[in-house]
């Protein structure tokens, strides 16, 4: 046998084991682990030790040593530098460390995880994913590198992916809270709401002074309808954490909740608090707006409006030019000749009715009418459609549009492949056998020409709102995730013109092919309104569609708590109260706004 190992440096003595492998691999094993038993913190000895014990047929041994090796990253300096460079966000520093390491190492489990963390931080999800199976394939066991698979697919959007993942991580670690939320959220997205919410309930037992289990429990409460026990929620969660804003703001977003003057004087102390976080204040902002508009104290609600967005777009990278560009990008791709040269192509099924426009334009409502339907199942705001375009236009730039020169490029059946994508993606959101299904993404007005040509017989219902009454309201709405645009007037005026111009653009070359429902007309006289749009749908009348308050199925929107009454004007015309300071705003609207239907002075 080689020489103890202590006799030698470690480097050489491990060089020596893999020259051994091929050969002779129980004599390199013997070799590997005699340098453990002298230096047990080197992790290279650790890999070396499984990649034998694999080639002997010993696979859980195998796992085991990868799983020490991962342990033993601790006592390495580079990778200790590395995750310094991580936790300080320095990822230009922590890049060359990782890659260098897994040139000289590359099954280092460990390195491998901290660079899909890496990718997963600056958006290459994709890539974090690769690498994450990458590391699972060379150590099924590790537990971390199975969550961070998790909340990889979770932030993807392929959320039963995220749960068939969380229940192996919890098959090992059941007393992990991160987790079970984690796994929660998840099944709120595919429509397991009875499941998550016996998950939070066991949670919100298990940790009761764990605020944000309470609001998330809140969260599923309220999309379920149960409004009095989700209210009860959210102010078990304040009791805990009376300064967490998002929790303020959620009671606020209820839209039925009027705050007293007790919750008003909370709110303000806990804004007068320097020490809480900037993501608290601006939620506060917006519930004391909220709170002041319901008091008829339109200046002092405008202002905390004003304050909340002004503190929130500071926090991202937004810029309204990109819209326009991908605007323009669409329409002078999608012309007459370009469709004609593509008709008859993509997927057949005539299953999906997509419900598209601007947020807050009273698109929920038309989904709820719909699926009080029969014939039509109700879903949610589905990120199939975006996520498609974008997963294909990755290969033609990261620039706005960059899917149209994806589809331009594609042949005929590549499109036909994409609607079988679309439907086999959307299916987990199915409960029913319904033949049809609502997907209620406002967002999808872009891809309006997409839908078109992956699905030629799905629906499209446009959803319009009066500009200042939709564009107001997406100001004094904060969202949970996305929407980037309504966090400044000019913005979201430019957003509102821009969507006119696209969906203009389809009614002139595709005429007919997209059904506009006035929210205006629709409240003046829904039993016209409905019948029309069931018309397009080529579906028969049903009462029930004009009685869609009554329906209880489950709505994770804003408007959650408005649908389940009946059609009426609270929410219409708000906006002429904040008049004096929405100048921005109309002029970015310009010609959107005068060529609007006028609709009934307030009263």
């Amino acid at each position: 046998m080689q020489a103890p190992s202590d006799a030698i440096p470690v480097p050489d003595a491990l060089a020596y084991a893999r020259r051994l492998i091929g050969s002779d691999p129980t004599r390199a094993l013997a070799q590997v682990r005699e340098v453990i038993s002298v230096t047990p913190h080197v992790g290279e000895a650790h890999r070396l030790a499984a990649l034998v014990l694999r080639r002997l047929g010993r696979v859980a041994e195998a796992e085991d040593a990868d799983l020490e090796a991962v342990r033993m990253a601790v006592h390495d300096p580079d990778m200790l530098t590395a995750a310094q460079a991580m936790l300080a966000n320095e990822l230009h520093i922590a890049e060359p460390i990782l890659k260098g390491r897994l040139k000289a190492e590359p099954t280092d489990c460990a390195a491998i995880r901290m660079l899909a963390e890496l990718a997963a931080r600056i958006g290459r999800l994709p890539d974090a994913e690769h690498l994450l199976r990458r590391v699972l394939e060379l150590t099924p066991g590790f537990g971390a590198a199975r969550a961070n698979l998790a909340t990889v697919l979770y932030k993807q959007n392929r959320f039963a992916d995220a749960v068939a993942e969380l229940d192996n991580v919890l098959t090992d670690d059941p007393d992990n809270a991160a987790h079970s939320n984690l796994k929660a959220a998840a099944l709120g997205r595919i429509g397991g709401y009875d499941e998550a919410i016996a998950l939070y309930e066991e949670l919100t037992q298990r940790f009761p002074d764990h605020a944000k289990l309470h609001m998330s429990h809140g969260h599923m409460l309220k999309t379920v309808g149960r409004q009095e026990d989700s209210i009860a929620a959210y102010r078990a969660a304040l009791a805990v954490q009376p300064g967490l804003g998002e929790v303020w703001w959620s009671l606020a977003n209820l839209k039925t909740v009027r705050f007293d003057e007790t919750d008003v004087a909370a709110m303000e102390a806990a804004l007068g608090d320097p020490a809480i976080s900037v993501e608290d204040r601006f939620h506060l902002h917006f519930a004391l707006g909220k709170a002041a508009e319901d008091a008829k104290d339109w200046a002092a609600s405008f202002g905390h409006y004003a304050q909340g967005n002004a503190q929130r777009k500071a926090q991202i990278d937004y810029d309204a030019d990109d819209i326009s560009r991908h605007v323009k990008h669409v329409i002078d791709s999608f012309t007459p000749e370009f469709l004609a040269a593509r008709a008859g192509v993509g997927h057949d099924a005539p299953d999906a009715i997509f419900i598209l426009g601007m947020p807050r334009a009273g698109s929920t409502l038309i989904e709820q009418i719909l699926a009080s339907h029969s014939m039509v199942e109700g879903t949610m705001e589905l990120p199939d459609i975006p996520s498609i375009a974008m997963r294909e236009g990755r290969d033609h730039g990261d620039v706005p549009g960059s899917w149209v020169a994806a589809v331009r490029d594609m042949p005929a059946e590549r499109l036909a492949e994409l609607g079988a994508e679309y439907l086999a993606r959307t299916r987990v959101q199915r409960k029913s056998d319904k033949p049809f299904f609502v997907d209620k993404l406002p967002n999808n007005w872009l891809y309006s020409g997409l839908i078109h040509l992956i699905l030629p017989n799905a629906k499209i219902i446009d959803a319009r709102r009066h500009p200042m009454d939709c564009c107001f309201s997406n100001f004094k709405q904060h969202f949970a995730q996305g929407q980037a645009f309504s966090y400044a007037l000019d913005d979201v005026g430019r957003y509102y013109a821009d969507y006119v111009r696209l969906m203009q653009h389809i009614d002139t070359v595709l005429p007919g092919r997209v059904h506009r429902v006035i929210h205006e007309a629709l409240v003046a006289d829904p039993e016209a309104e409905v019948r029309r749009l069931l018309d397009y749908l080529g579906l028969p009348f049903e009462e029930g569609c004009l009685r869609f308050h009554e329906n209880a199925r489950a709505v994770r929107t804003a408007s959650s708590e408005q649908v389940r009454r009946p059609i009426n004007r609270d929410g219409m015309d708000r906006w002429r109260h904040y008049a004096p300071w929405l100048g921005p705003l109309e002029t970015a609207l310009g010609d959107v706004l005068t060529a609007y239907p006028q609709v009934p002075p307030l009263r």
